[in-house]
């Protein structure tokens, strides 16, 4: 996947997300990731994994961890975790030192960076986050697949075409049901300081049912 075809499919991920995340209240997380990436052996790459929450990170509460399994029906072997302020890789036998954090917790960002790739690296990454008070606990699973050569890069001009009109379709859904939340709440309020005059005499009992008739 060329990286402008990768950049269009992240802003609809995210715009889904923030979708996700208004419809529900923000009672949720959302975590983000390329579920499928290619790594060529030798090199290093960058195993993406980011989250949405409507709560900041409390670093006495926040709990993360990488896992890795060969296969869904293999046993998850964790190798970095967050725990007491502080990220720790764990020294593991598959990854030794060639693995490290890289993310950014000020961002949401829990990425890591695997350096010289390696066939037997190939496998399923799990990335997991818990962000009290959030009681949903995030995931998200990536497949990786080590090669020996990347494939050609493909004419991505109308995945971004199409990522952009889906995209701003959605961005302009999330605008249009916040400007109709704010404008219901408007009216709610004009509707309470109506019948609070009402009552306190500063309104005609008359004049409001003259209205009413016309």
């Amino acid at each position: 996947m060329s990286p402008a075809a990768q950049e269009s499919g992240s802003g609809v991920h995210l715009a889904s997300a923030a979708l996700l995340l208004l419809l529900s209240g923000c009672s949720c997380m959302d975590v983000l990731v390329q579920p499928y990436i290619n790594a060529l052996n030798g090199t290093t790459t960058t195993i993406h994994c980011t989250f949405t929450s409507c709560y900041k990170i409390d670093l006495t509460k926040f709990g993360m961890n990488w896992t890795y399994q060969e296969t869904l029906n293999d046993t998850e072997e964790t190798f970095m975790n967050y725990s007491r302020k502080k990220m720790q890789p764990l020294s593991t036998s598959r990854f030794g030192e060639r693995v490290v954090f890289t993310g950014n917790l000020d961002k949401n960002d829990l990425s890591i960076t695997l350096s010289d790739v390696q066939p037997e690296d190939e496998g399923i990454y799990n990335c997991y986050v818990k962000n009290p008070p959030d009681r949903i606990q995030g995931h998200g699973r990536i497949h990786l697949k080590v090669v020996t050569e990347l494939p050609p890069p493909r004419d991505s001009t109308i995945a971004v075409a199409i990522g952009a009109s889906v995209g701003g379709a959605l961005a302009l859904l999330i605008l249009s049901m916040v400007v109709v939340k704010c404008l219901r709440r408007h009216q709610k309020q004009e509707l309470v300081s109506e019948e609070k005059m009402e009552e306190e005499g500063k309104l005609e009992p008359e004049a409001v049912a003259e209205e009413g008739t016309k």
